[in-house]
């Protein structure tokens, strides 16, 4: 079996090495011809290409965070290569909704030994803008943007923007257009979800499936004391999620739009303000590996 691996180095701040090392000494001993694929931040979805091309590999390993599991995808669009997630970021958000292991050595046996591959949804904005998680315009986008310019990382500092970014907030106005219906209101926050939770465990959308070949519009109208509870609750029990704090819509393509631009990001990654979003779902795009315990799978295969 030949395996291609895509390294994000630095994602997340986790060193690569020592699972690397254990890797290389796995593929040697049940005789898998691998290569090693690390990004640079310089050309890589083209270099990824190129190598994919050149190796022709049996299956791909996503090893890092959401945003590598992302770019893998993109690179993986219109091929019929299989991928999986070897959790070694900083948010391993899709990775616990996909139900891989969290062990990266047992999620690499896992990849290797399953015979369980099922498309996995992507969602793509204004036709060049990806997303296989969650994207959002509005409070979050707003702290991610914050987050992003901040040279500390982890959760302290994300408290901080978010506390900031609640005090200032305010009601934007948005109409929605999908499903053949309009709807129009004021929030502070429009989730764009290809599944349910962030990387932070809270769930934002309880309806996510990203293998259904559609994707959810969430709107957060406000944000209170209960409401901050309930999300932290949540967490840990879904029947916490306030579903009653906006609007859901479920669909495979709709069209946002603002009364000016706004800050969108997706999957932790800020895009840029847009005044309108044209969003469709990309069905099954990427083959992805996984097992039993995914409860997104649509047949038992065992």
């Amino acid at each position: 079996m030949k395996l291609l691996f895509v390294v994000n180095p630095i994602s997340g701040g986790v060193d690569k090495e020592p699972f690397l090392k254990e890797a290389k000494l796995l593929c040697k001993k049940f005789n898998h011809q691998y290569k090693i694929f690390k990004t640079t931040g310089k050309n890589d979805l083209q270099n990824l290409t190129s190598i994919l091309n050149k190796v022709q590999p049996d299956r791909v390993l996503s090893v890092g965070g959401d945003g590598t599991t992302l770019f893998t995808s993109i690179a993986l669009l219109n091929t019929n290569y299989p991928m999986a997630i070897i959790p070694l970021g900083s948010a391993n958000g899709m990775a616990v909704e996909l139900f891989v292991n969290n062990d990266p050595i047992e999620a690499l046996k896992e990849a290797i030994l399953s015979e369980a591959i099922e498309g996995l949804d992507l969602v793509v904005v204004n036709n060049e803008h990806y997303s296989i998680h969650i994207g959002d315009v509005g409070i979050n986008a707003n702290i991610v943007e914050a987050y992003d310019k901040d040279p500390n990382r982890g959760m302290a500092t994300y408290a901080k923007y978010f506390i900031q970014e609640l005090e200032k907030s305010e009601l934007f106005s948005y109409s929605i257009t999908a499903n053949n219906k309009t709807y129009k209101g004021n929030s502070l926050m429009v989730g764009i979800c290809n599944s349910k939770k962030y990387g932070t465990g809270v769930p934002l959308n309880i309806h996510g499936n990203p293998m259904d070949g559609k994707f959810e519009i969430v709107v957060i109208e406000n944000l209170n004391m209960t409401t901050l509870i309930k999300a932290g609750l949540s967490k840990f029990n879904e029947k916490f999620a306030d579903s009653q704090n906006g609007i859901s819509v479920s669909t495979q393509e709709a069209v946002i739009s603002f009364e000016k631009p706004r800050m969108l990001q997706l999957d932790g990654e800020v895009i840029g303000k847009f005044k309108e979003l044209n969003i469709k779902i990309l069905p099954s795009a990427v083959n992805f590996i996984t097992n039993n315990n995914n409860i997104f799978l649509t047949n038992n295969r065992y």
